[in-house]
């Protein structure tokens, strides 16, 4: 048996991940409207462009991860070093071009390398689970995995105001990419047989409704991540506060996740996720009422919706990668899937809030009428709770208990 996988290398290097991932949906579009002045419309467009380049990306990329993975760990030292080049020309380097289109190159130098990386990533942690012994493996990668994401978004979602700004943030992103490239060098290894192709992954009922759910699911944090920034200035007229507020959101995801991860070993996976989405409805639907001056108020429910993120993070990619080692071992164009839905819905977002603030006369930092506030408010709180409502339809009717005890056509046949 090989030796066990290091899981704070792990927790490390999706610290360094997703410090590039969610927080440039907060960070990037607000930067470039403040500092030069280009316009949300724009930006949203340029988004979802880049997005779009993901549906024929991630598949391929997906594809190449399999075909080099016997050069894994080449392969993503130098995806690693791509996307921290990218962060840095992003926050640290004056356009060298139009805003906009400096804006949409160093996005994608960030979004191509972030891809192929989250998806050797989580490839490869499937391949881990199954050294983990006692079993449980793959909730045991996942707690490791994604509390060390999570405490990656929560240092990134405040970099920016604890470092004196984005030329530090870029410079710390830096740092990171370097101390979880070197700690994860040893882990590229054990996948030896290429995966079953997108195809058969497709062609899997259970796979099919669990990708179904994480794009539903995934709606909603894209829906408020991409309004955050203004919710808390505009509607909340709390300018500064945003870093606490953030600080808040993802510490307590961060604390909940491997809390989250014991309770689906014992109640089951399925139950214990619909609890953790229920209470993100309920955050989600207090923060309609808000209005200026409410820091308690929202505070809690950065609480509460942080907490409910803890099982959203942990569980889904859990039961995911269950269904991977059974279907596609190898699991890299999987995944590559499962980057795909995880991301499209923050392009959607952007594309369609920005531009829909904007006609409904909102203005970022400036005086809004209460018909504009009212209406970020609603696409802030009402939206997600809706896209969660769909996501729990879809999971409660997906026959989970499968995942774990029957073969799939797949493996039936290898058996035969």
């Amino acid at each position: 048996m090989r030796a066990a996988p290091r899981l704070p290398a792990y927790a490390l290097f999706a610290a360094m991940i997703s410090a590039a991932g969610l927080p440039l949906y907060m960070h990037a579009p607000k930067f470039f409207v403040d500092q030069y002045g280009v316009s949300l419309a724009a930006l949203g467009s340029v988004l979802f462009g880049l997005r779009l380049l993901d549906v024929v990306q991630d598949p391929l990329l997906g594809r190449l991860a399999d075909r080099a993975r016997q050069y894994r760990g080449m392969s993503v030292l130098i995806a690693g070093i791509g996307m921290a080049a990218g962060m840095y020309g992003l926050f640290a380097v004056s356009p060298l071009m139009a805003p906009l289109w400096w804006f949409g190159i160093t996005l994608t130098l960030v979004f191509s390398s972030f891809s192929y990386l989250t998806i050797c990533f989580y490839a490869q942690g499937v391949a881990a689970a199954a050294d983990i012994p006692d079993g449980g493996g793959h909730l045991k990668v996942a707690r490791w995995r994604e509390t060390g994401a999570l405490l990656g978004i929560c240092a990134a979602a405040v970099a920016p105001v604890a470092l004196g700004g984005y030329t530090g943030f870029a410079l710390a992103f830096l740092v990171l990419s370097a101390v979880a490239l070197w700690a994860m060098r040893t882990e590229w290894k054990g996948v030896e047989t290429p995966g079953a192709g997108i195809g058969a992954v497709l062609q899997d009922s259970i796979a099919r409704r669990l990708l179904l759910v994480a794009l539903a699911n995934s709606a909603p944090v894209a829906v408020s991540s991409t309004l955050f920034l203004f919710f808390v200035e505009d509607r909340l007229d709390l300018p500064g506060w945003e870093g606490p507020f953030l600080l808040m959101f993802f510490l307590s995801a961060a604390i909940a996740a491997p809390v989250w991860g014991r309770l689906a070993e014992g109640y089951g996976t399925r139950r214990v996720l619909v609890i953790g989405m229920v209470l993100s409805i309920v955050a989600f639907a207090f923060a309609i009422f808000l209005g200026p001056g409410d820091a308690i108020a929202f505070g809690l429910i950065c609480v509460a919706s942080g907490i409910a993120l803890g099982a959203d993070m942990t569980l889904l990619p859990a039961l995911f990668a269950a269904r991977m080692q059974q279907v596609s071992p190898a699991a890299a164009e999987g995944f590559s899937l499962w980057s795909f839905v995880s991301k499209i819905t923050l392009a959607f977002a952007a594309v369609a809030l920005l531009p829909l603030l904007e006609a409904g006369g909102y203005r970022s930092g400036q005086d809004n009428t209460e018909a504009g506030l009212l209406l970020l408010s609603l696409l802030y709180g009402a939206v997600p709770c809706l896209l969660k409502l769909i996501a729990i339809a879809v999971l409660v009717s997906t026959r989970t208990d499968k995942i774990t005890s029957q073969p799939t056509p797949l493996q039936e046949r290898s058996a035969t």
